[in-house]
């Protein structure tokens, strides 16, 4: 009888600890989605040799100086006046920590430019 109130007893105690574990995997919190760090930014755009720039109604990101910038760079290059003019641009960027950690807190990378809405102004052709 001791025998059988003991294996008993033991057989309690070792499923009770599994319910726990089952208990706790159940538990466990979802994996919250993180949105798309992608996003459409437009502000005015300024490109320098060491350093570039966007800034809009509510935000002033640094931008990393790679092909991209460039590329806008010499599309805005015909609506500049100096080398610090600010020239409107539409572009879709990934927000990054900034590695440096000089200037600004975080920058972006730009993925695609979108728009230069001043860039339709400038005519091709010459009218006499």
């Amino acid at each position: 009888m001791k025998k059988l109130l003991g294996l008993l007893m033991l057989s309690l105690a070792l499923f009770s600890c599994q319910d726990d574990e089952r208990k706790d995997l159940m538990d466990q919190p979802e994996t919250e989605k993180v949105p798309d760090s992608i996003e459409v930014l437009e502000g005015n755009f300024v490109y320098t040799a060491d350093a570039a720039v966007i800034r809009g109604e509510n935000f002033v990101y640094g931008v990393t100086l790679d092909s991209m910038s460039t590329v806008l760079s010499e599309k805005i290059s015909p609506l500049k006046f100096d080398d610090f003019d600010m020239v409107p641009v539409k572009v879709k960027a990934k927000i990054l920590p900034n590695p440096s950690q000089e200037g600004w807190e975080e920058v972006i990378e730009i993925r695609e430019i979108l728009e230069v809405p001043g860039l339709k102004k400038v005519s091709d052709t010459i009218e006499d």
